[in-house]
């Protein structure tokens, strides 16, 4: 094999290696910030609306599911931002994103945008698919496997049990 070609290999190879160490950052803040704002959107409006939805889906105990909805995008998606407790926070994260897919978004198709007529208003949008859920879940996934990457309180603790011993 040619020394140049294994030379431009190699760098390609470390490229790689630096972009797959680091991209799991973009995913923790989007994914964490996505959650955390569902969460204080639903605090904001009162937990009360949304239970309403949710007897209005048939969730059994929707005030209850309400709460622990709101506790799971906002403490998950803190945990998930910070990159502490990524594999179980993500548990009930992803059980949320698959109500939600079959419950509400399955019907209107995959499709997250559906523009529906331009007015003189602004654009008019029809009712999302569960594109969006399906991308979370695909994040989570990749954080779940792939590791929280550097500046996550995972690695933290990982390196002190390290350490311990």
């Amino acid at each position: 094999m040619n020394p140049r070609t294994i030379e431009i290999a190699m760098l390609l190879m470390g490229r790689w290696d630096a972009a797959a160490r680091w991209a799991p950052i973009p995913l923790r803040l989007m994914v964490g910030y996505g959650f955390m704002e569902h969460g204080f959107a639903k605090l904001a409006r009162g937990p009360e609306a949304f239970a309403t939805i949710l007897h209005d889906i048939g969730v059994p105990g929707p005030h209850f599911m309400a709460w622990i909805t709101v506790l799971v995008e906002v403490l998950g998606g803190l945990a998930v931002t910070l990159g502490a407790f990524v594999t179980p926070a993500s548990i009930p994260m992803a059980a949320i994103l698959l109500v939600a897919i079959f419950t509400v978004h399955l019907p209107y198709g995959f499709s997250s945008i559906k523009l529906m007529a331009v007015t003189a208003a602004g654009a008019q949008f029809g009712q999302p698919g569960y594109e969006t859920d399906v991308l979370y879940l695909a994040c989570l996934a990749a954080l779940v496997l792939g590791g929280s990457g550097p500046f996550a309180v995972d690695g933290l603790i990982r390196k002190r049990f390290e350490d311990a011993r």
